[in-house]
């Protein structure tokens, strides 16, 4: 195998990348920066095509460093043993490189070892497109510390950045119309960046790579079409609760333990992710339905889905990622025995610090007395008095029943919130 052409033209296509596309700078940046000032094992996680790559190789662009990606045809046989013979190509090419990028390593079994031995003197980055590309026989021989940085598709901050828009914040109607305007595409086609080069299109390849590669193949799953209808049926249902018993019924899968472990593999292929029913009993929580969301709004729409439709659960879902993002927080939802219901509710430690309600509305009298009703509730059953209802295009603070609800548009909460996903494990 011809390492040494296949490792310059990496690096090459890298390079040109960088050179003539638009590139803006990640959210997860400085983090990631951060995590390579030792020598160190950095993962970055995320789905499939989010810009792992070129993320990787900006923050190893200033070092002396060598790259490969193993989703490359070239590369997929090879071994272990085979992977020394790469690091003497990085010398030849290279020098006596600082950092070292593997891209998807989680293609070459047994790659463990070799990373372990790696990280004793030089620093790091991983790149894989499952979320337990740590776990197993890496955690156990890493003495040390590794930190894992989740990658998301582009956030709507990162779109706009990308869209060259100038303002985050709206001063007059025609900024305001303006960012209307972005958040309507951006709700529609997503954030993979690949969207804005091919077009929305692209996302049905993304998906069925994610399908096929990370989840089919990894897995060795016979039943290719029952998993399929799985994925579309969450995909479908986003926001919705879902159980294992009844998709279990629905789809024609015979045990219900099938149904779950499939679920786990679009998980942790991050295709999709689950929240809680919030209780204060363990095992409630534990046995109540889950909800499901889907980790870009671009393959919702993908999958068979009407966006004029279905606004309010496409919103729903985008404030389910922001949140997901955040750290030092739970996520959970919240239902009651007479079904009123509250999207999400934020938790810290023992404390619930927030509730929020989605709604697609331009005014106070498009939500719908229900979401109200339903914080009300949540608000007396979980004593907590911050309310938060996101809409479309209505901003206001108003008083019902003593407790004060904020509303407050979409667009803005966006522009508002920071956070991301990160985990130190020792």
């Amino acid at each position: 195998m011809d390492f040494d052409t296949i490792v310059k033209e990496q690096r090459e296509e890298l390079e040109r990348i960088e050179a003539t596309e638009n590139i803006i700078p990640r959210e997860n940046t400085t983090v990631a920066e951060n995590a390579l000032k030792f020598p160190n094992v950095l993962a970055i996680l995320g789905i499939r095509r989010c810009g792992k790559s070129v993320f990787s190789h900006l923050l190893a662009k200033a070092k002396n460093y060598g790259y490969a990606n193993f989703d490359d045809e070239r590369l997929l046989g090879v071994k272990t043993e085979d992977l020394n013979e790469l690091l003497k190509s990085f010398y030849k090419l290279y020098g006596d490189v600082e950092i070292i990028v593997l891209d998807e390593i989680q293609n070459v079994r047994g790659w463990e070892l070799f990373v372990n031995r790696l990280r004793r003197t030089k620093k790091v980055i991983l790149t894989g497109s499952n979320s337990h590309l740590l776990s197993g026989e890496l955690a156990t021989h890493l003495t040390g510390r590794h930190i894992d940085v989740v990658l998301h598709p582009f956030s709507f901050r990162e779109f706009l950045k990308f869209k060259k828009f100038k303002t985050a914040t709206a001063y007059t109607t025609k900024e305001k119309a303006a960012l209307l305007r972005l958040l309507e595409e951006y709700l529609q086609v997503g954030g993979f960046p690949e969207v804005q080069k091919f077009g929305k299109q692209i996302v049905s390849v993304i998906y069925e790579d994610v399908l096929t590669k990370d989840i089919i193949l990894r897995h060795k799953i016979k039943k290719m079409e029952e998993i399929r209808k799985l994925a579309k049926y969450c995909i479908n249902n986003t926001g919705q609760e879902f159980s294992y018993s009844k998709t279990a019924k629905v789809l024609g899968v015979r045990h219900v333990s099938t149904v779950s472990k499939w679920a786990n593999y679009l998980e942790e292929a991050f295709l999709i992710f689950k929240l809680e029913r919030f209780s204060y009993k363990l095992k409630q929580q534990f046995l109540a339905p889950k909800k499901v969301y889907c980790t870009d709004s671009g393959i919702i729409n993908t999958i068979d889905f009407k966006f004029s439709e279905n606004k309010g659960k496409i919103m729903e879902n985008l404030v389910a990622i922001e949140l997901k993002k955040r750290n030092n927080q739970e996520i959970y939802y919240w239902k009651d025995y007479l079904q009123h219901e509250v999207d999400f509710v934020i938790k810290k430690g023992n404390k619930i610090q927030q509730l929020i309600q989605v709604s697609y509305a331009n005014s106070h009298d498009d939500v719908k007395e229900r979401e109200i009703t339903a914080l009300l509730k949540a608000s007396k059953a979980l004593k907590c008095k911050k309310l938060l209802l996101i809409t479309w295009d209505y901003e206001a603070k108003e008083k019902t029943k003593n407790l004060e609800i904020q509303y407050t548009p979409l667009w803005k909460w966006l522009n508002e919130s920071c956070g991301f996903e990160y985990h130190i494990q020792h």
